[in-house]
């Protein structure tokens, strides 16, 4: 199975989901509109950069982008404003058939005169915007002060003409099944059914599947500044997200006004080498973690040490390997959903005490909330309902991502993994098959983000981040290029910096985005 996919998508984007199932349960996905705008069409020679927005209060999220309710209203009363923007399939074609972006945005509230749009992506790759900025926008009331706050599905991603790989009922049982193989059958059954996964993909999404890579995104937010009527591109992307402005820069450097990079993505790494990368800061994160409960005044409940404390969960990883527990019925919790499940609690300390109880909860035979963190991780409502997060993730990494690995190329690296990680290892090693047999070829090793000519660029690292390792942030800087890249460290514990609510980040990063203030080089908080 595929959950490695779900250890690289940006749980940033599942947050508030995990959150309100882990207290009082989800409700039910909302179809998607009749007419969502965002097929594709005949472009013809239609100014694209001239297009005019219909905006228009936003609906209900699609299922693909999560389903739920419309956004509710924004502190005054403000609604929630959504449109599509029409960019062209083919990038190398742009005047012919043309593909819908869903846009959503937050209008500026003031005080101060307005600088223009500011453009996040949340992540992922494969994370829904549209429906990401409104679970997340009280984080960055201070910026909408000055800015418009805009998001937006990339394309592949939910509304956007989202990619489609399997139904509801398969995408269940492909994620019940064995993804740390342990003997030949095992690993013969694992590459079939990833084979068959990617193969669906292809049968239902086509058209769209050559045309999700990096680039094609970062075209598309270009198009995005010019019809917001922006002269410079105003931008905020968290972990893949940062790839992003990454990309963006290096193919529009003198269109950069304003941009953070926050939980930054090594840009000089390969698929294997960033696996590794997570190995090693899952199993930092976890290692904090086990630390953290067994310091305490009161007895941590899943140990006495931090060994035991990990040695306990490895057991009840082995054991769920031969004998799942009951978790949400009628599925089982099994090694794999476990795993898949600490990894998402690992994202956030917030998070931590939810780790503790589920655990908690496993030893006794119950898997439920570890069960409910793997749904989130994987895009699963209550309901049985996916969102598209994690076929879009597949299908962007694999344009991307030029290399394509064999199980030969698994068994030799294996002992590099487990020594990264004892516990993530095997999970993630097993999870560079993910483009076996994809039917476009990759881009490049490794994403360019060169960027001579481009204003400067604040790159914020994590010394604690577990999905995008703190050392990413020094090489992102490097890469940007002499004068461009500047490092802001935080010396905390999560993915991502500013959403930790630290008061010298934050206070750095607004001071940057809304005055135009650069940092000194190699600023820490603490």
């Amino acid at each position: 199975m595929q959950n490695p996919r779900g250890l690289r998508a940006a749980a940033v984007t599942t947050t508030a989901l995990l959150v309100s199932a882990l207290l009082a349960g989800c409700g039910g996905d909302a179809p998607a509109p009749a007419d969502s705008g965002a097929g594709v069409r005949g472009g013809g020679s239609v100014d694209l950069p001239a297009q005019k927005l219909d905006w228009k209060d936003c609906p209900a999220p699609s299922e693909a982008e999560g389903g739920g309710g419309a956004p509710s209203p924004l502190p005054g009363g403000a609604r929630w404003q959504c449109a599509t923007l029409q960019a062209p399939l083919d990038w190398a074609r742009p005047t012919g058939d043309t593909i819908g972006i869903a846009l959503i945005r937050a209008k500026a509230a003031g005080p101060g005169k307005r600088i223009g749009s500011l453009i996040f992506n949340f992540g992922g790759p494969g994370g829904s915007g549209v429906t990401s900025l409104p679970a997340f926008a009280q984080d960055y009331a201070a910026l909408r002060t000055r800015f418009d706050l805009v998001s937006f599905d990339p394309r592949g991603v939910g509304r956007s003409t989202g990619v489609k790989c399997e139904s509801d009922a398969q995408l269940d049982r492909f994620f019940q099944q064995d993804a740390t193989p342990d003997d030949a059958a095992e690993r013969a059954a694992f590459l079939r059914n990833t084979e068959q996964f990617n193969a669906a993909c292809e049968k239902n999404s086509a058209r769209i599947l050559p045309h999700v890579r990096t680039t094609d995104a970062a075209r598309d937010m270009d198009l995005m500044r010019q019809v917001l009527g922006d002269d410079k591109l105003y931008y905020f992307g968290i972990s893949y997200g940062t790839e992003l402005g990454g990309v963006y820069a290096h193919l529009f450097p003198r269109h950069v006004g304003r941009a953070v990079l926050d939980g930054v993505i090594d840009p000089t790494q390969n698929p294997e080498q960033t696996g590794l990368g997570q190995a090693k800061g899952f199993q930092l994160a976890l290692d904090n973690f086990a630390r953290d409960c067994t310091s305490k005044p009161a007895e941590c409940p899943i140990g006495a040490t931090a060994q035991d404390v990990k040695d306990r969960i490895a057991k009840l990883l082995k054991d769920l390997d031969s004998k799942p527990i009951p978790g949400l019925p009628p599925r089982e919790l099994t090694q794999t959903a476990a795993t898949n499940g600490i990894a998402q609690s690992l994202y956030s300390k917030e998070f931590w005490p939810y780790l503790t109880e589920g655990l908690e909860q496993a030893y006794d035979g119950d898997g439920r909330i570890l069960m409910l963190l793997s749904d989130a991780m994987n895009g699963r409502n209550e309901d049985g309902h996916y969102s598209n997060l994690i076929p879009a993730n597949v299908a962007i990494n694999c344009a991307d991502e030029k290399p394509r690995y064999t199980t030969a190329d698994v068994e030799r690296r294996l002992p590099a993994f487990r020594a990264a990680s004892p516990l993530f290892g095997d999970f993630l090693a097993w999870g560079m098959l993910s483009c076996a047999d994809w039917p476009v070829p990759g881009a490049a090793d490794h994403p360019d983000v060169s960027a001579p000519g481009s204003a400067p660029i604040l790159v914020v690292g994590n010394t604690g981040d577990p999905a995008t390792p703190y050392e990413g942030a020094k090489k992102m800087v490097n890469a940007l290029g002499k004068g461009v890249g500047v490092e802001l460290t935080y010396k905390g514990q999560g993915h991502g910096a500013y959403d930790s609510k630290n008061k010298c980040v934050q206070s750095t990063v607004n001071a940057y985005l809304l005055n135009g203030t650069v940092p000194e080089r190699g600023k820490v908080c603490t």
